[in-house]
């Protein structure tokens, strides 16, 4: 590997990151592990492009804090947590989360900086292992169809990071039809001063350059990558993975054929459920709990960032440690918000209520918490990325949004909702009176379905332009403030539902803290990036 310079460390971690990482457990992959390949022998042979590849999901499972241990970045835990706290299904407790939930961040925030620089490093990884894969392949070391799966996965992961960074530092495609700027589309290895020099000028561009190109790396993904896995089912890519994300990414563009198309392909088209899909077998498990109980092995999880004892975001950053409570073993960090736990939306029977949440004591107070990620002492819960139940609610909203009291839209949103709630509280298509009735039905649906998956926040800001959907006039949502629990659990009472004040108000979308600012040291050390209005 070469060793060069690069005056600004902040740019080295963001953009350069050559050598690959892997556990010494066999979770990411069963050759014989070693702790880092330089990039001169890393495609050499087969074996160790495989460790190669396993070391690119290392990165986006595991990740670095400030260039230190990881802590779950970006996808690990990461970005589920700062999902959750940027929305208002959860209260922060503690105040480790107190700058995402309360919108106090500067452009030196290190949750913020973190999660930047750790999805450019994933990225950086993919770009590698493209370019290397395809070195490989024309040198004979690997053949054509093995090289081209591996970029399909690399694809496919690169899609996935610039969303996240694009849903986070940019405006949403909403406004505008992408208009806004965006962030830069980084598809070069940089492994050399001149790809550094060459990777700083590339511009942010437009939100709708952006989504432009993550639909080409999925589409490139579909295509190349296989149906299904004998190993690593969940947490290597599959084409059903590339379309489930397209279903999502469609979303955000208002793009509701295009959703409708893409999850036709994943079986949503059928005239009723039950649903399935012929492409990866997806189904939802019969109980609204089984992509948790059984993370390693279900049908309905798509994609998953795997963990295990060995690799995960630790103390600081495993999902179990950040949302469950300090009786069971985690930090007793945020708790699920009384104001979505008493939602009269949220019927009582729902099976997510006892399944899925949990009262524990915590500092001497009662409250409820997520109890999706349970294993607080080994932290080998994965991090559910898309499951099916998430393409069959994207489908729905599409068909609700595009037909008035669509039928197809009811059964999708039934198939999700029926396997938790009692039957007496079952939807009809009676039960709705208008078209925007169903969609907020839907919509309601995906805050009980997905709580403590890191779906608010996407979902706040795709609806921020939608004057019939849209949270806080489209800006960030008013927060409840740890002050107003009573501590004796008298908040969480679905008899009575009773409705907790928010202390912190919402935050206007004109408002310059809707985004998050472009780390300083980014700025610093690229001349040619914009830093968000504001900050």
């Amino acid at each position: 590997m070469k060793n060069f310079k690069i005056e600004n460390k902040f740019i080295y971690a963001i953009l350069l990151l050559i050598t690959f990482s892997v556990s010494s457990c066999k979770k990411y992959t069963e050759l014989n592990p070693i702790n880092s390949l330089s990039e001169a022998t890393a495609f050499d042979t087969p074996a160790n492009i495989e460790l190669v590849a396993a070391g690119v999901y290392n990165t986006a499972a595991v990740g670095t804090y400030s260039g230190g241990s990881g802590r779950g970045y970006p996808f690990g835990a990461a970005s589920i947590e700062q999902g959750e706290m940027r929305g208002e299904d959860m209260v922060n407790l503690a105040t480790f989360f107190q700058i995402t939930y309360e919108s106090t961040y500067t452009s030196t925030t290190a949750n913020n900086i973190n999660l930047w620089s750790n999805l450019y490093a994933l990225i950086n990884q993919c770009n590698i292992l493209i370019a290397g894969v395809e070195a490989a392949a024309a040198k004979g070391t690997i053949t054509t169809a093995v090289s081209t799966q591996y970029s399909a996965e690399a694809r496919f992961l690169r899609a996935l990071a610039h969303h996240e960074l694009v849903i986070n530092f940019s405006r949403p495609y909403v406004d505008g039809n992408g208009s806004n700027v965006g962030v830069p589309y980084r598809t070069v290895a940089v492994n050399s001063t001149d790809a550094v020099t060459s990777q700083v000028l590339v511009p942010r561009g437009t939100v709708a350059e952006d989504y432009t190109k993550i639909l080409a790396d999925l589409d490139y993904a579909e295509t190349n990558l296989p149906a299904t896995r004998s190993t690593y089912a969940i947490t290597r890519a599959t084409k059903g993975a590339a379309i489930a994300l397209k279903t999502r990414v469609k979303l955000h563009m208002n793009d509701f054929a295009g959703v409708i198309t893409e999850g036709a392909k994943l079986g949503t088209s059928a005239a009723a459920g039950p649903y399935t899909s012929a492409i990866g077998n997806y189904a939802l498990t019969t109980s609204p709990d089984g992509p948790f109980t059984s993370f390693s092995n279900n049908t309905e999880s798509i994609f998953s960032i795997e963990n295990s004892a060995a690799a995960n975001g630790g103390v600081n950053g495993a999902l179990p440690n950040m949302f469950g409570p300090a009786s069971l073993g985690g930090r007793g960090l945020v708790a699920t918000s009384p104001n979505l736990y008493n939602a009269a939306f949220w019927v009582t029977g729902d099976t997510r209520r006892t399944l899925l949440q949990i009262q524990q004591t915590t500092t001497g107070a009662k409250y409820f918490f997520n109890y999706k990620f349970r294993d607080y002492t080994n932290k080998t819960d994965y991090a559910p990325i898309i499951r099916y139940a998430e393409v069959l609610l994207n489908v729905a909203e599409a068909y609700s949004r595009t037909i008035a009291l669509d039928t197809r839209a009811l059964s999708l949103l039934n198939a999700v909702r029926n396997r938790a709630v009692p039957t007496a509280s079952q939807y009809t298509i009676a039960s709705f009176t208008t078209q925007n009735a169903l969609t907020q039905a839907i919509l309601n649906e995906r805050r009980i379905e997905f709580a403590g998956e890191g779906r608010r926040w996407p979902d706040i800001t795709r609806l921020s332009q939608d004057a019939n959907f849209q949270v806080a006039g489209g800006g960030i949502p008013a927060k409840i403030l740890v002050t107003a629990l009573s501590g004796t659990g008298t908040n969480w009472d679905v008899t009575l539902r009773p409705t907790t004040v928010a202390g912190k108000a919402s935050i206007a979308y004109s408002d310059y803290r809707y985004i998050w600012p472009i780390p300083t040291d980014e700025l610093n050390a690229n001349p040619n990036i914009a830093k968000n209005p504001g900050y």
